[in-house]
This record gives structure tokens, sequence and C-alpha cells, in this order.
């Protein structure tokens, strides 16, 4: 599904006391433990089974051969003469060229592409140490906050807010409160999963202007980018803003391709032995290296983005559609706001009749 745009300036000065969204909120672990991942294990038992899936947060995957025929020359050459062997620890040095293309201080050498899931696991261990304080965007993705608690962090987190008008948001004031002098980390994800909040440009200004008061680094889940309802609402990528920032993003949500497994961390040059090094080095433990088929179908996508995300948000729009018109049809049943970006949304049951 898909959920909360952003409330406007009046809506923000005149809204009521916020309580922050109920969930059920992570356990710490034990330092070096991992609990189940609960939502993977819910789509473990119902992802393949169920006849309609309203659960998924990807778009609508694009078959194979539509990909290919969106390829130009190189990789279609590239893919009909594959050989399959290893690849490059960080990637295919043309992908991570095509990936660096979608940030103003990004070059090649500051890209490793690795698995989304991958890439966060891989950055935190590279980065963190057991007592580093580490606040988190929530509710969220599990792994954003459950790796660094299982390493013996103090995680603390930076809970949604519901508005006035029934919208999400995440209040910049209150994250500064949360930060400290050594907070050694800050997680964010936006557009936010599972709200489709999207900070205002200012908002976003103002939270890296935090991390930069403070010194810490700032890891960015940029995974739901370029799926703004309004385009001219799109922030630039952390790693545009702050020279501590780590993106990270992929294929699997905007692109409509979560079946390669390709995500990337995009640093400045000031990170890439700082960072990138270790997380090469880390990932000599999991894959070693990436598939070459995907390698190869990624560059394809990547070269083709203009068209695959035409082709998505022309879904996400019709989808909202006929979202919206359920909405008012089950008012009584639903509490819901449209979101701002991504391809899910955060409609409140409020109880009252079912089926």
């Amino acid at each position: 599904m898909s959920a909360a745009a952003p409330a406007t300036e009046a809506e923000t000065a005149g809204k009521q006391t916020c309580p922050t969204i109920s969930m059920t909120k992570a356990t710490t672990p034990q330092a070096g433990t991992l609990p189940a991942f609960k939502l993977e294990r819910y789509f473990a038992r119902w992802e393949f089974s169920a006849p309609h899936l309203l659960c998924c947060s990807d778009c609508e995957p694009l078959p194979l051969q539509e990909l290919l025929g969106l390829a130009d020359e190189d990789s279609r050459g590239r893919w009909d003469n594959l050989r399959l062997g290893y690849g490059e620890t960080r990637g295919m040095p043309e992908l991570r060229q095509e990936i660096s293309k979608l940030y103003d201080h990004v070059d090649p050498e500051g890209v490793i592409v690795c698995a989304p899931q991958e890439c966060i696991y891989l950055a935190m261990g590279a980065l963190l140490q057991p007592g580093d304080h580490v606040v988190v965007t929530y509710p969220g993705y599990q792994s954003l906050f459950q790796v660094a608690a299982s390493m013996g962090c103090e995680v603390e987190l930076w809970e949604a807010e519901l508005r006035g008008n029934g919208s999400a948001g995440f209040d910049v004031r209150r994250l500064q409160s949360l930060l400290r002098p050594s907070t050694r980390l800050l997680v964010v994800n936006f557009p936010h999963n599972p709200t489709g909040f999207l900070p205002s440009v200012t908002e976003w200004r103002q939270l890296v202007a935090a991390c930069k008061a403070v010194g810490c680094h700032l890891f960015s889940d940029e995974m739901y980018r370029l799926m703004e309802l309004d385009p001219a609402s799109r922030l630039p990528s952390a790693v545009d803003l702050y020279d501590k920032a780590i993106t990270l993003s992929g294929l699997s949500k905007a692109f409509g391709l979560p079946g390669l497994r390709i995500g990337w961390l995009a640093v400045r040059p000031a990170l890439q032995q700082q960072l990138l090094d270790r997380v090469a080095q880390l990932k000599d433990y999991t894959t070693i290296c990436n598939s070459a088929p995907s390698e190869v179908l990624g560059l394809m996508a990547l070269r083709a983005r203009e068209h695959i995300l035409a082709r998505n948000m022309a879904l996400i729009r019709a989808n909202l559609a006929v979202l919206a018109a359920f909405m008012r049809e089950f008012g009584d049943t639903f509490a819901y706001c449209p979101p701002a970006a991504g391809s899910v949304a955060f409609p409140r049951w409020l109880g009252g009749r079912a089926g």
C-alpha cells in the first residue's frame, strides 16, 4: 500500500500533542546475537502462497524480457557474452560508474555494490563498536536498528508521531534532543517505510545540520528515493549534503528488480578508505562478490532508469486512486493519508466493521 503526506506549515503549527505510532518495539538482544527477523519470517510463510499479496513494498517486478528489451548496445553485448565467473568485490566498474551518476559528490571509487540487506550489515559492522550511541528512525526495517543493538550498541529510537490530520511525521526538534556529543551514528529512512513520510528540504537540511553539530555519521536509507509523487519534493541525497554521510540505495524498490539483489553504499572521498575499504574486507566473509548476471542486468536498468521509473510511478498513481476509493468507502474503519513518496502506505484500523 502507500501512506502519509507531510503536513503543511499550518497543520504543523496547529497540531495537537502528537502520540507516537503504536507498534511492537524491538527488544534489544544480547551483544553477539540476532533475533528472528519478524517481517521476513512473515513473508517466508505467506509471500509465495497468498492469492492476493498486499504486504510487499517493492514495485511490480519487471519481466526479464522487458528489461532486455530496454538494454543499450553495450549492456546487451555484455549479457550475450557473459561468463559466469567471479566478479570484483566492490562491483563491476561500469556498474559503479553508472551508480555514481546518481549523485553530485560521489565518484565510482566511492561506491560498493552488495545486496541491500548486506549493505546494512556490513556498513554497521565496519563503523560501530560495542557501547556506541546510535539513533534510528522508528518504525522501520528491522535490521536498521537490530544490527546495531546486536553489536552491543546503545540504540535509541526516533519515533514517528501522528499529526492532527492523521498523517505521520518525524519532529527534527525531537531528534536534536536525542543526539549527544558522543553519538556515533544516526540512521534514517526517507522516503519512509512504512508511513510514506517525506521531510521538507528545510527539515532535511536541519537534520544534516544536527549531525554536523555533534559530529556523528549519517546512514541514510534511500531505497524509496526517486519515487516522489511530486518530483519537486525530492530531497538531495545525504551523501551530497554531508561528508560523513553513507547513502544506501538499490534496485529493489523504485526499479522493481528485487530479484537481482543489487544495492549499494555511496560515500564521498573522505570515507572511501575509512569505511568502504573495511566494508570490502568484511564482504570477503559474506558474499565475496555479486552475481555476474545481476550486475549486467542492473547496468541495463540504470541506463534505462527514466523509462523504468516512469513505468513504476504510473503503477503507483493508478493504485493510489484505487486505494483512495477504498478508503472513502471504509472511512469509518480506517484512517488514511496518502503518501508523499514511495510504494507503501500506513492506514490505521479504527475498529468497527469487518468483512
